[in-house]
C-alpha cells in the first residue's frame, strides 16, 4: 500500500495494489482490511517475507474456534549484512528482549497478549468487533490493537511454526532510532494502557541507567564506590557473556564472529542505555507526538 501510483513493471492479479495517500502505517492497514475479503486478515512489514509455509501453518492453528489471533517469530535472514545481524541478535538476547525474544527466535508455542503487527493475523470478524487499528499510534499500533483483543476477552497464539524473515536496521544509528521509537512508546503506553504495557521487565533499563547515573556521587564515599565499581564490572561481564551465549549457535565464519562480538556487545549496551532514557521520557509525556499532530 504505496502512498502513490508507481510502475515498477511488476504484475499480479492476484495482489491490489491500493495507493492510500500520506498517512500512517496503522490507517494503511485500516484501509487494506476494508479492501480484503477474506476471513483471516494477514498483516506483514515491507521489510518482512514469509516462510514457504508460513500461511499454511497459520491458518490450521486458526482451526480452533477460540483462537482469535495468530503470531509468530520474526527471524533475521541470513543475508541481511553485518551491522543488520549483528542488530538482529541484540533482540534475540535475553539481555534486551527478555522473556520476549521468541518474537525473534523460534520457542515453544504459547498464549500472548501483545505482538508485533509485522508477522499477525486475526479474524475479521474480530478485527472489525474491535474497531481496528484506529489509532494514530506508531509504532505501538499493534499493542494498541492486542489489548482491544485481550479486553474482549480472545486469544492470540503464538506458534514458531508461523515463521516470517525480518531484515533489520542496521547498528547503530537505524537501530537506534528505533530503539528509541520503542522506548519512549513503551513508556507513555506503560502509563497509558497498563494492562499490558505496566510491566517491571520494561522498566529494567530505565532502573541500570539511574543506577549508572547515580556513580556521580561515588566520590562521597568509599564504600558506595567500590559497590559502584564492582556492579559496573558485573553488569559488563553479563553483557559479554550474554553476547557470547547468543552467538555460540550462529553460523558465522570466525573473521564476522569476531567482530560481532564487539558489535553486538556495545550494541546490547546502546540498546539499554537509549531504551532506559526515551523510556522515562515517554513515561513522563502526557501525549505522543502523532496524537497532537495534525491529521494527515
Amino acid at each position: 500500500m504505496p502512498d502513490e501510483i508507481f510502475e515498477n513493471g511488476w504484475r499480479d492479479q492476484r495482489v491490489k495494489i491500493i495507493p492510500t495517500g500520506n498517512v500512517a502505517p496503522p490507517v494503511k492497514r485500516d484501509i487494506g482490511v476494508r479492501e480484503a475479503k477474506g476471513e483471516i486478515i494477514a498483516f506483514l512489514d515491507d521489510d518482512t517475507y514469509p516462510a514457504p509455509c508460513w500461511l499454511d501453518a497459520a491458518l490450521k492453528l486458526f482451526e480452533g474456534k477460540d483462537i482469535a489471533c495468530v503470531c509468530g517469530p520474526a527471524v533475521t535472514p541470513d543475508d541481511d549484512s553485518l551491522l543488520q545481524k549483528a542488530s538482529g541478535i541484540v533482540y534475540e538476547s535475553y539481555l534486551v528482549s527478555g522473556g520476549h525474544n521468541f518474537r525473534y527466535i523460534p520457542k515453544p508455542a504459547r498464549f500472548v497478549d501483545d505482538f508485533p503487527s509485522c508477522n499477525f493475523l486475526i479474524r475479521r470478524d474480530i478485527f472489525e468487533k474491535v474497531g481496528g487499528f484506529d489509532t494514530k499510534f506508531w509504532p505501538g499500533e499493534d499493542t494498541f490493537l492486542c489489548l482491544k483483543v485481550k479486553q474482549a476477552g480472545k486469544k492470540m497464539l503464538y506458534h514458531p511454526a508461523v515463521l516470517v524473515y525480518h531484515h533489520r536496521r542496521g547498528l547503530f544509528a537505524k537501530h537506534l532510532k528505533q530503539i528509541i521509537n520503542y522506548g519512549l512508546h513503551r513508556g507513555y503506553f506503560a502509563r497509558k494502557f497498563p494492562e499490558t504495557s505496566l510491566r517491571i521487565t520494561y522498566f529494567i533499563p530505565s532502573l541500570l541507567l539511574l543506577w549508572l547515573i547515580s556513580g556521580i556521587f561515588s566520590g562521597l564515599s568509599a564504600k558506595f564506590a567500590a559497590i559502584y565499581f564492582l556492579s559496573v564490572l558485573f553488569y559488563l561481564g553479563c553483557v559479554m557473556a550474554g553476547t557470547i551465549l547468543v552467538l555460540a549457535g550462529k553460523k558465522e565464519k570466525m573473521e564476522n564472529k569476531i567482530k560481532l562480538i564487539f558489535l553486538v556487545f556495545s550494541g546490547i549496551i546502546a540498546t539499554h542505555l537509549a531504551y532506559g532514557i526515551y523510556f522515562i521520557k515517554g513515561l513522563m509525556a502526557s501525549s505522543m507526538p502523532e496524537e497532537t499532530a495534525d491529521d494527515r
